[in-house]
């Protein structure tokens, strides 16, 4: 029988339904390791000599989270922060009463107070310590309560430096110590013995002044300070019109008049040792001037 033309076709087409026979066949293991590829798999490729995806164990497909920065503990920040603040209140006591809640919530402390009242007006002038974390939330506590901002004045200190180069000194310092102990241990007479001494206890004292500067540099870059002074107006008038009157006068007067009178006493009873000292001596020097007979004259002789 001659080959046609349709024989060849026909031969491929046979070829082509053996090999996907083949495919179908292959083993379940092969079949389970090739999945059909999702959106967040990668493509397989069909390369033979490729290594087959491996199955990770549970837990490890979780991202870790990356390492934290690298901090040096020792180059941490100190500034020290002031604020000068003026204010105008209508209740002085009630602003007053609100402003010593508000420092004691935030964990700070009332370090000066200073309170003059005069015809025209009542003020109170006081040094607040609060941390510094707390710092602008007072600010604009006080700010709020108040009625009129007169003056607001905010300064930064850097002294992070100052810092660390104080805890360098105090470190050396510890060192040349140690140095010098080493050779007080050694020393055999009283001269030497003395003289180390003398050495040492200087190098003590420089190192209690570098560590009261290193507290005093803490302590203030960790309570900023607030220089608060708030203020009610008693009588416009009396403010605007600083000449005093008449009866203003008469009353200063009055009050200068009683505390020169009240002064003059106590000073005088404070020194009566000295009085009841003085009054029994007049009287005895008086006594006995009293009793001391008087010089007669001569009689004028006769002729």
């Amino acid at each position: 029988m001659r080959p046609t033309v349709f024989t060849m076709p026909a031969a491929l087409l046979l070829f082509f339904c053996l090999g996907c026979n083949n495919g179908k066949n292959r083993s379940p293991a092969i079949n389970e390791t090739y999945k059909t590829p999702t959106a967040g798999d990668a493509v397989a490729t069909d390369k033979e000599d490729e290594p087959l995806p491996q199955k990770q164990p549970p837990g490890q497909n979780k991202k870790q989270p990356p390492p934290p920065p690298m901090v040096n503990p020792d180059w941490d920040k100190k500034i020290i922060k002031t604020a000068d603040l003026n204010v105008e209140v209508k209740s002085f006591r009630t602003f007053a009463d609100r402003l010593r809640q508000n420092v004691k919530r935030s964990g700070g402390y009332i370090a000066q107070e200073q309170q003059t009242q005069s015809l025209s007006s009542i003020e109170n002038t006081v040094t607040i310590k609060v941390p510094v974390d707390q710092f602008e939330d007072l600010m604009q506590q006080m700010a709020s309560d108040s009625d009129r901002l007169v003056d607001k004045k905010i300064s930064s200190e850097d002294v992070t430096t100052q810092l660390v180069d104080t805890r360098s000194r105090l470190a050396t310092k510890k060192e040349v110590r140690e140095r010098y102990l080493e050779i007080l241990r050694q020393a055999k007479s009283i001269k030497d013995i003395l003289a180390v001494q003398d050495v040492i206890n200087g190098v003590q004292e420089e190192m209690d002044a570098a560590a009261g500067r290193i507290a005093y540099l803490g302590h203030s870059a960790a309570f900023s300070t607030i220089n608060l002074k708030f203020y009610q107006v008693l009588d416009a008038s009396a403010r605007d019109n600083p000449t005093p009157t008449f009866w203003y006068k008469l009353k200063e007067s009055i009050n200068e008049g009683w505390n020169w009178m009240s002064s003059l006493v106590l000073g005088l009873i404070s020194i009566w040792p000295l009085l009841l000292i003085g009054g029994l001596g007049w009287m005895i020097m008086r006594k006995r001037l009293r009793y001391v007979p008087r010089k007669t004259s001569p009689p004028a002789a006769r002729g």
